[in-house]
């Protein structure tokens, strides 16, 4: 029921509301308490329905439209609930496509709400308009023009009904603003169930059975998709029954718990060698919620070749899009591999397993500094011992990325939150402002690269203004570091247009907008300056200084094909 203003109850629970009441009566139907955006003209009757709201819908205005659509999506990725998000016409609608593109890519389920010009104007190339279903079309699960307020609950409802089922990803509400400004009835309804995901029938968990069975050197790799559907239990089930190492893609760290004698760490062009060991050799590979990324087979011709692979997913369109699948199981992975827990008998491969231990201990992640230089592996590390390895931690994109799934040991998901696919600099602030909101009991850092906090700083006054304590942690090394160490191996040294200068004082940045800095210079001060920020109870800027030519260590995909100059790096001779 409206707090306030306009609305008016019909009899029973029929209330005569306008669109943009009826949006706000929608969001509360779906449990939404946060929504993240920013106003302008064509969405000036929902701001005046979110103040009315005020008192049961939070709103967080950020800087930008695209560190909205980012918060929306950390507060999705840290809660398991739908985020949302709201912006004007033209190019507040626009701002949003990149980060409603991130979260398709990642399979995040949120709700893009953009306002447009009143109907009679559409189509004329009228003042902020644009067509920004067409726009989205590619990089939304469905997006929507509402040009009859009678239809709009419904829509509404139906957004998050397809944002939140099967495959997760984002879907989009644009509303001319004369449908904002008309009344209609509205019936409060309860949210409907989601439709059930499709489950394989009972032949294809017997050719499952058949080849888990048979198999002497099983792998076990977990994707995006095992987050997604809460199948981390269930993860770690299947993988003791089967009695088999496992990997991790960059989507499902925290997946597995990375402290579990079985996990050989993350596969893929920056994952650990003995992962890629693990894939070499194994007659059977089991994954699960993945689609298979080029990042993680780097050469599809070599990845997996001598063994079999079953795959469970439950988008259809992932089977045989990037490799073959010898057993293809579609359904919801939480679900698949519960049914498999109860059919398989416990497995034992003893050999195998040592094995792998081996692969493990034999090749670890070292690669330290002169006694007093800053390492990045040393920062993680100790971020991990000092959280216990409960914080919430974003990214943007790069080198720390990498060092952050490398380095910092997440044994719970939903508490590495980056841009995999889209691979989007500038996500990690806004992901950690929606983060933090979510759950306002996690410690949230946000791994940045300096590169990547040019492209949002000014969310750091969005931090100040809402006093939102989360630690902004730049490794700063005055250079985009990931191309420049592309362009050391492939490209002669010459690097073209990576030199970011080191001009900017980032404690008068951040002090400037509010913000506490501390900085990390030497090994020594690792530890208390990353105490420090983690006990001031405030947004805190992190500035840590680091050598420019550190570089992500070691990238060893399964198949090998652009990996061995870099292998040339571990050796010693890069």
């Amino acid at each position: 029921m409206p707090t306030a203003g306009s609305g008016k109850t019909l009899g029973g629970n029929v209330m005569q509301l306008t669109g943009a009441q009826i949006v706000m009566e929608c969001l509360l139907e779906q449990g939404v308490d946060t929504v993240f955006g920013y106003p302008g003209g064509a969405v000036l009757p929902i701001y005046d329905a979110l103040y009315e709201y005020s008192g049961r819908i939070r709103h967080i205005r950020t800087c930008h439209e695209q560190a909205a659509a980012h918060a929306a999506d950390g507060y999705a990725r840290a809660s398991g609930k739908t985020g949302v998000c709201i912006a004007t016409s033209g190019p507040g609608a626009t701002n949003l496509v990149t980060g409603i593109a991130t979260a398709f890519m990642d399979s995040v389920p949120v709700v893009a709400v953009t306002g447009n010009v009143t109907r009679d104007l559409l189509g004329l190339d009228s003042f902020q308009e644009v067509d920004i279903t067409g726009i989205t079309m590619p990089v939304t699960k469905h997006n929507y023009l509402v040009k009859r307020v009678e239809r709009l609950a419904d829509t509404m409802r139906s957004a998050f009904r397809i944002a939140g089922s099967g495959r997760k990803g984002p879907v989009l509400v644009d509303i001319p603003k004369d449908v904002t400004t008309q009344k209609c009835e509205f019936t409060p309804r309860r949210p409907e169930p989601f439709p059930p995901s499709p489950f394989p029938g009972d032949e294809r968990f017997a050719q499952a059975l058949d080849l888990l069975e048979n198999s002497k050197r099983p792998f076990f790799y977990c994707g995006g998709g095992v987050v997604s559907s809460g199948a981390s239990a269930e993860a770690a089930e299947f993988a003791a029954k089967l009695d088999a190492p496992v990997s991790c893609s960059l989507m499902c760290q925290g997946g597995y718990d990375q402290r579990d004698g079985r996990y050989l760490g993350m596969l893929g062009m920056h994952g650990t060698k003995a992962a890629g060991e693990a894939v070499g050799e194994c007659d059977l590979l089991v994954a699960a919620g993945t689609r298979f990324s080029d990042r993680v087979l780097c050469n599809a011709n070599l990845f997996a070749r001598r063994c079999k692979i079953i795959q469970i997913e439950i988008d259809t369109a992932e089977f045989d899009k990037n490799i073959g699948a010898d057993l293809k199981l579609r359904g919801d992975a939480k679900a698949v591999l519960a049914k498999l827990n109860r059919l398989l008998p416990q497995q034992s491969h003893p050999d195998w397993m040592r094995l792998a231990k081996g692969w493990k201990r034999d090749c670890p992640l070292r690669r330290r500094g002169g006694p007093d230089q800053v390492s990045p592996q040393d920062v993680f590390e100790t971020l991990c011992r000092l959280t216990g390895g409960d914080a919430v931690i974003t990214t943007e994109v790069g080198q720390h990325q990498m060092w952050a799934a490398q380095y910092y040991t997440f044994h719970s998901p939903r508490r590495f939150l980056t841009s995999g696919g889209l691979g989007t600099m500038g996500f990690g602030l806004g992901a950690a402002i929606g983060a933090k909101l979510a759950r306002p009991d996690a410690t949230v850092v946000n791994a940045a690269g300096d590169g990547s906090f040019h492209m949002n700083c000014a969310e750091l006054s969005t931090l100040a203004r809402y006093q939102i304590p989360v630690v902004e942690l730049i490794f700063d090394n005055r250079t985009l570091g990931m191309v420049r160490q592309w362009q050391k191996l492939f490209f002669g040294r010459r690097y073209s247009q990576t030199d970011l200068g080191g001009k900017t004082d980032y404690a008068m940045l951040a002090g400037a907008f509010g913000v506490k800095a501390l900085k990390i210079a030497e090994k020594r001060e690792i530890e208390p300056v990353l105490r420090e920020a983690l006990s001031c109870g405030g947004p805190v800027l992190v500035d840590c200084l680091i050598d420019k030519d550190e570089n992500v260590l070691p990238m060893v995909p399964a198949g090998k094909s652009v990996e061995e100059p870099i292998l040339e790096i571990e050796r010693g001779n890069g």
